[in-house]
């Protein structure tokens, strides 16, 4: 399972006095367990996944802010952080592979956006982010 994964590389970080990682995979952590306790069961890996995707998509939030603000040592830190998350994820795809796997799932031009996404969401959860996946369903609508 993926929380034994986060919680074994955060008693590393901790061992190595690792700030980033620790602070990192500490939210991280808390986020799986409260799911779990929320839940009343162990969690499935889509829905690990899913809790990763979200704690990236907050993290990139930050980064365009940090970016807006022109702070170079938050852009730093928070593309460390998306960097230490994304290492918990399957490869991501490319837009061509997603698209290749849209097209192979029945999505064609013509197909309502909500249609199509109801199909391409589950398919593709954890191999691509959510904006990146709105974007080539677009293009093949």
């Amino acid at each position: 399972m993926l929380k034994t994964e986060v919680f074994e590389q955060l008693k590393q970080a901790m061992r190595e006095k690792d700030v980033l990682a620790k602070g990192v995979l500490s939210l991280l952590k808390s986020a799986l367990d409260l799911a779990e306790k929320e839940k009343g069961e162990a969690l499935s890996s889509e829905e690990e996944m899913a809790i990763i995707n979200r704690e990236v998509k907050q993290t990139n939030q930050a980064l365009e802010g940090a970016q807006n603000a022109g702070r170079a040592d938050l852009i730093e830190k928070e593309e460390a952080k998306i960097a230490l998350l994304k290492s918990f994820l399957p490869k991501q795809l490319t837009e061509e592979e997603i698209e290749e796997k849209l097209v192979t799932a029945g999505i064609v031009k013509g197909m309502n956006m909500g249609e199509a996404m109801k199909i391409a969401k589950p398919l593709l959860t954890g191999q691509a982010e959510g904006s990146v996946i709105s974007k080539v369903v677009k293009g093949l609508i």
